[in-house]
């Protein structure tokens, strides 16, 4: 979708400009605000994908931008919207909530009350509308209950092959994301594909070979990159491990035993809940990579794992939720068990069929992002007991034995791609954080002047700038600063520098820090080492502003921080100036850069705060 079109909708619930994200199921277009709640209801409620950070299938988003039934336009219900200054909470939640996991405001068909009855209704009414464009009626019957999969006992066959046979692409695609099977046989033993084919739909045909492979393909891709050539007649890829031992150990292969003896209806739910963590891992990048982090504290919904689905056992929710505790080493071993044994049961082969050899080629992860592993500190839940929990025995201490062709293992490349994926959405933050703390620097220069009494800006030059060696012989808080915070002695000084002198060295310091996230953008690693010490001197600078032992806990605390990540930051950069270093180093240490430039922009701004406080008392 154009941006020249996003700028004309607005968000579905709440009316803000430009939306963009999408709810594929629910056919509507929201703002970040409203994907944040939709994203804590869960796949089963809404699926939500980024409009351009996200690969779309091109028939895909089409029938989102056709779609009229929940156009935000519409008011079909008494109950006001959410507007766009309303609170995430709990003003938006409850009408997001009302509107799709309630359906309160769909249009309902007169019904008899019997459930059952009404869903075969509705579904016969669905088979019946596929064969025509009428993408709203579809949808309704579907949010209303209408089974994708219905098989009509009269006409012996399923909605899918009523639209493949007409040759409803856009019907396919909808159908496809509320769950019909391409691969269903209707009373002839045809499946959907076979249907479009005949028909002479050939494109139709080729689309619904992909979305047969949809988790496969997603789980590949999620690892490697890469989608297979379905029409070339390949249908699986199946990354390698490179640096996994040559043999097993014997509880690694009772894992894989037993995550091979599983059922084909466990495996397709082992399957399906990875590849909704799969999912909520890459919507959690992109959700990082673009949102505003200036705020301190938002209002939006976060989600650390998988939301609860009510119509799971207990058991399978907790298994789907500590999925989120798998490293990333961890999670693409399971997934690459998954992809040999779905391509094993698919093909019908033995337990020991080789992998294929695939080369790992490692790309920009402007399309594709992975989250990082979530901490450890995560709160566990209740207890599953072994047997019921096929994920967790599954992967536990299971590794693959093959090697790999290509000269990038899984494991580098899942530790790069987070690495990127962490450094970018820090890097946004950074740029955001330290625009907003120039705003707060200028309105209290402004406050500053307006006090009178006070000595004018004190210029400083910078043009020089100590070697490494200088810093170290000068005796700065700096090197003090490095392990434990010191103790010193004396009594405690409850003097403060003015707020003009520390408004002017907090902003050398935002202006030292800009120029190295300048320079980590445009991945100028050389540059790193003279910003560093450019912005070290400040900091040098701004800490002898004040008493030696400040008689408040506010001062102390923020000083240690100030200068301890002031020497972090030069230690850091001095391994980016380091001959040749690896790709995963400098990415590495890039991210430990920018991590400490932003604790030295948020030491900086407490001290400002708290000087312009106490000076105003």
């Amino acid at each position: 979708m154009s941006k020249r079109v996003r700028s004309r909708e607005v968000c579905a619930d709440c009316s803000a400009p430009e939306p963009r994200w999408a709810s594929v199921n629910r056919g509507v277009l929201i703002c970040d605000e409203c994907c944040s709640i939709h994203r804590g209801l869960g796949r089963h409620s809404s699926q939500v994908r980024h409009l351009t950070h996200c690969p779309w299938p091109p028939s895909q988003l089409q029938p989102i931008v056709l779609l009229l039934l929940l156009d935000p336009s519409s008011s079909v219900s008494g109950k006001r919207k959410a507007n766009p200054q309303d609170r995430v909470h709990p003003n938006k939640t409850e009408f997001i909530k009302a509107k799709y996991q309630m359906l309160a405001f769909v249009h309902r068909m007169p019904c008899r009350e019997d459930d059952s009855v009404t869903a075969k209704d509705l579904s016969k009414q669905l088979h019946s509308s596929v064969r025509t464009g009428n993408l709203e009626t579809c949808l309704r019957l579907l949010s209303l209950g209408a089974q994708a999969n219905f098989f009509h006992p009269e006409k012996g066959n399923t909605p899918l092959h009523i639209a493949a046979k007409a040759g409803q692409i856009l019907q396919a695609e909808l159908l496809a994301v509320y769950g019909a099977d391409p691969g269903a046989l209707d009373s002839s033993g045809k499946t959907p594909i076979d249907v479009a084919r005949q028909a002479g739909h050939h494109e139709l045909a080729e689309r619904l070979v992909e979305i047969q492979y949809e988790l496969t393909d997603r789980l590949a891709f999620y690892l490697c990159g890469r989608r297979p050539d379905h029409r070339n007649g390949q249908h699986f890829i199946i990354p390698q491990m490179a640096d996994s031992s040559l043999d097993l150990s014997d509880f690694a292969k009772a894992a894989k035993k037993k995550l091979q003896s599983l059922s084909n209806h466990q495996f397709e739910e082992l399957a399906m809940d990875v590849y909704d963590e799969v999912d909520r891992r890459e919507t959690d990048a992109v959700w990082l990579a673009t949102q505003n982090h200036s705020t301190i504290v938002t209002d939006t919904t976060v989600v650390p794992f998988l939301p609860v689905n009510p119509e799971y056992s207990s058991t399978r929710n907790q298994g789907r939720q500590k999925l989120a505790r798998f490293s990333a080493h961890e999670f693409a071993t399971l997934v690459i068990d998954i992809l040999a044994d779905a391509k094993r049961r698919q093909w019908g082969n033995s337990c020991d069929s080789p992998k294929e050899n695939v080369e790992l080629i490692l790309q920009g992860t402007d399309s594709r992002h992975n989250s990082e592993s979530q901490d450890n500190d995560q709160p566990d839940y209740d207890s599953v007991a072994s047997d019921e929990d096929p994920v967790q025995e599954a992967t536990r201490g299971n590794k693959s034995s093959d090697l790999s062709d290509g000269p990038i293992t899984v494991q580098e490349f899942m530790e790069v791609k987070s690495a990127l994926t962490a450094s970018e959405a820090k890097i946004q933050q950074l740029l955001k954080v330290n625009c907003h703390l120039s705003e707060e620097l200028r309105l209290m220069q402004n406050k500053g002047c307006s006090l009178g009494g006070q000595s004018p800006m004190l210029e400083n030059d910078y043009e020089t700038t100590p070697s490494h060696s200088e810093l170290e012989d000068t005796g700065s808080p700096l090197k003090a600063a490095e392990g434990v915070e010191p103790e010193e002695e004396g009594e405690e000084d409850a003097t403060l520098p003015s707020t003009e002198d520390v408004i002017c060295k907090t902003e050398q310091i935002t202006k030292n820090i800009q120029e190295l996230l300048r320079a980590a953008q445009e991945t100028k690693h050389e540059s790193f080492l003279p910003c560093s010490e450019k912005i070290c001197l400040a900091v040098t600078e701004m800490a002898a502003l004040f008493p030696k032992r400040p008689s408040l806990e506010t001062v102390r605390s923020s000083l240690y921080l100030l200068t301890s990540s002031a020497s972090r930051l030069h230690r850091e950069c001095q391994k980016a100036a380091e001959h040749n270093p690896c790709p995963s180093d400098i990415q590495l240490v890039t991210q430990q850069v920018i991590q400490c430039a932003y604790d030295i922009a948020k030491a900086a701004k407490q001290l400002v705060t708290v000087t312009t406080k106490e000076n105003s008392n």
